[in-house]
């Protein structure tokens, strides 16, 4: 086997096949490595292999259309028929020559994320699996021209007819969509046909166990066909030819059967074990927050989505992955797929107004909600190109989001006190209340007696005018019979005693002044933009690693928490040792120290806790910013403000008995961006694009001129 291994590769460079096969895929390849990794600077290698996957249709036929024809042509396939060498071994060499042949041009693209990190931070993990699809495509498709070069003698026809298969199964998935973007029988029969999904799956950044299964079934079955094509001439010959013709036609049979089983069985194992995530923002992974809920769901859940399965799974492989997953996660979660072409009116059982294409109708035994697709991801309008681009990924919030919604009995509701100059919440912090299924409404403590019974928690935002005696009582008797509150303070030249007497019946006290920070490691651009040292706690797990902007900050201080305490503190945010407070901030004529400042460092965010009986506790999260929560804010550290508070407010929902709210926050894309120089940008067209390809070409046809002379 070794021998004709040998024989059969050296035979593809002593011609100009192999060079020119080679040659033309790293010369495509390079086109739109140049274009789409150097000249647009995406880090991902997977965009380019996508991009390229036609190619096999092309270069296989040419590679693979002599390897057996070209014997039966010249007769030569007797020697084949009468070896001792086992069919099955000597089939196997050709087909490992013609893969060592493919298998030298992707060693080749494997090295081009390597080239890629001298420019910038490249995602490896996803590159190498998107190349790793490539070459198992790379190998089917050649087996799949192995095979038909054993049914005939002629080179053209093995070529065209491996054409023609090739390009069935790269259109198959249209195919199948256009019989039916439901599915039937005839498309799950054809699917098996389908050659790219699986690519589309690997270049996505999953490490598709399925797909790593399905190609190596179809090229172990292509080469078991080949060899039952060529065993079948060999016995023809012979008196025994019925028998042994029908004898082959069981062993196709059988060896069809083996690969539908094999692959049916993997197919029928949960996504968990089936698709491994690589991606470095885990697209395709749910939480662990997320498992933990479906783990305890009691209820039925049905997840109906307004698409076609096959229509989702190519034009949005994250969500359809997600849906499956949460599938996988609990036998109450069920995926229900309604084709919008099929079921033109099914949303209007839900709402009158006609939702996105692919959007969710999340509904349990008490209720619905919908989840539009527009909501599933967040974009922002890139000023430099003014173009909209996708910044983030939030289809598992939502969904999850909405999953609580329809099986909780009662939304908790949150009182945003108002009328003493406050801060409304903005946008992004409103959206993360409703994302906690929480129901915001304003609270005038001066029309009210008191606050209302069914107040989950209470946000107080940077109240810039006191509180009233009466006020600040209600919000005192609220919270020592375990009330929950998030307050916010902000800078003001007026005293506001009545409203900081709610602080400091949990010995919390303000400094008048603002947090200057005289470290440069501690804030951005100006002395009053902190950037704070964040704690790592139960509360700051999702930003700990990044950075939180607190603008304008009075400073915190509290007593230390000493053992058997009443009143527990877990800071979250401090400033640095070198910060102080200034205390007159409208006489300030520089950021220096001076006379009456007041020494730091000082806490910018905590925790406090105070236990009232066995069955209720006190919880105060205090800000030391205002400003902090605001859109402007949060877009300065692309949302980490936000996702701190979401915690935060998670963290209040807890209503003791275990029915929480559970806030999954938004999967930033950090999609990597790499920096190239135009005069890079050229030679590296130059030289992957024009001078290796013609290299490789010249070489080759050298050598086939000074062959044929001899």
């Amino acid at each position: 086997m070794l021998a004709i291994f040998k024989r059969e590769f050296k035979s593809y460079f002593q011609s100009v096949i192999g060079w020119l096969f080679i040659g033309v895929t790293l010369c495509l390849f390079g086109l739109y490595f140049v274009v789409y990794n150097l000249s647009y600077g995406y880090a991902y290698v997977s965009y380019s292999l996508s991009a390229i996957s036609f190619i096999f249709l092309i270069t296989v036929p040419v590679l693979t259309m002599r390897v057996l024809a070209e014997e039966r042509n010249k007769k030569t396939d007797q020697l084949i028929l009468t070896s001792p060498v086992p069919l099955g071994k000597i089939v196997a060499a050709k087909f490992l020559a013609m893969a060592a042949v493919f298998s030298i041009s992707v060693a080749v693209i494997a090295l081009s994320p390597l080239f890629l990190r001298a420019f910038g931070e490249v995602p490896m993990k996803e590159s190498y699996v998107g190349i790793l699809g490539f070459w198992l495509y790379g190998l089917t498709c050649i087996a799949i021209g192995t095979f038909v070069s054993s049914l005939t003698e002629s080179q053209v026809i093995a070529a065209v007819t491996t054409f023609g298969l090739l390009f069935l199964g790269y259109m198959m998935g249209a195919i199948t969509n256009m019989i039916s973007s439901n599915g039937n029988l005839l498309t799950k029969i054809l699917g098996c046909y389908d050659l790219t999904s699986h690519l589309d799956k690997f270049c996505s950044g999953v490490l598709d166990v399925t797909g790593v299964v399905y190609y190596a079934s179809i090229i172990v079955l292509f080469l078991f066909l080949t060899v039952q094509s060529i065993q079948k001439r060999r016995w023809s010959m012979s008196v025994k030819k019925i028998g042994l013709g029908v004898f082959s036609t069981g062993m196709v049979v059988i060896g069809i059967a083996v690969a539908v089983v094999l692959n049916l069985a993997v197919s029928a194992l949960p996504s968990t074990l089936t698709a491994i995530d690589v991606t470095k923002e885990k697209l395709y992974t749910i939480t662990k927050d997320t498992k933990d809920y479906l783990a305890d769901l009691k209820e039925d859940v049905t997840v109906y989505v307004l698409s076609a399965k096959s229509t989702l799974e190519t034009q949005d492989p994250t969500l359809a992955g997600m849906l499956e997953k949460y599938k996988d996660a609990s036998s109450h979660v069920k995926i229900v797929y309604k084709d919008p072409k099929v079921y033109p009116q099914f949303y209007s059982n839900y709402t009158d107004t006609a939702p996105s294409s692919s959007s969710l109708i999340v509904e349990s035994g008490k209720r619905s909600k919908i989840v539009d697709y527009n909501e599933l991801y967040e974009t922002s309008i890139d000023y430099s190109t003014y173009s909209q681009q996708t910044t983030g990924y939030d289809g598992e919030g939502q969904l999850t989001s909405a999953i609580a919604y329809v099986v909780n009995e009662d939304m908790p509701v949150i009182y945003e006190i108002t009328g003493h100059g406050e801060s409304e919440l903005a946008g992004g912090f409103t959206e993360a209340l409703e994302k906690a299924n929480m129901e915001v409404s304003s609270l005038t403590l001066l029309k009210s007696d008191s606050v209302p019974e069914n107040a989950a928690a209470i946000i107080i935002n940077g109240p810039t005018s006191d509180f009233s005696e009466d006020d600040a009582k209600k919000v005192a008797d609220y919270l020592a019979a375990g009330g929950k509150a998030f307050i916010t303070a902000t800078y003001s030249e007026k005293e506001m005693p009545n409203f900081e007497s709610i602080l400091a019946a949990y010995d919390i006290h303000l400094e008048q002044g603002v947090v200057v920070e005289q470290d440069k490691n501690s804030y951005y651009q100006n002395p009053f933009y902190l950037l704070p040292s964040i704690s790592y706690a139960t509360w700051t797990s999702d930003v700990s690693d990044s950075y939180i902007f607190a603008p304008y900050c009075r400073g915190i201080t509290h007593p230390e928490t000493e053992e058997d305490a009443e009143i527990t503190y877990t800071d979250l945010l401090t400033s640095s040792s070198t910060s102080y407070a200034k205390a007159d901030v409208a006489n300030m004529t520089s950021y220096e120290k001076e006379d009456g400042d007041v020494d730091g460092p000082f806490i910018i965010g905590l925790e406090a806790e105070k236990k009232i009986d066995d069955d209720k506790t006190t919880q105060l999260f205090v800000f030391a910013s205002s400003t902090m929560f605001d859109d402007s804010a949060d877009q300065m550290v692309a949302g980490n403000n936000a996702k701190l508070f979401s915690s935060c407010i998670n963290g209040l929902s807890d209503d003791g008995e275990g029915n929480s709210s559970i806030v999954i926050p938004v999967k930033e894309y950090d999609t990597a961006k790499i920096t190239v120089s135009s005069m890079t940008v050229i030679l590296s067209a130059v030289g992957f694009v024009v001078l290796l390809p013609l290299v490789l070409l010249g070489v080759g046809i050298g050598i086939w001129a000074v062959r044929r002379k001899k």
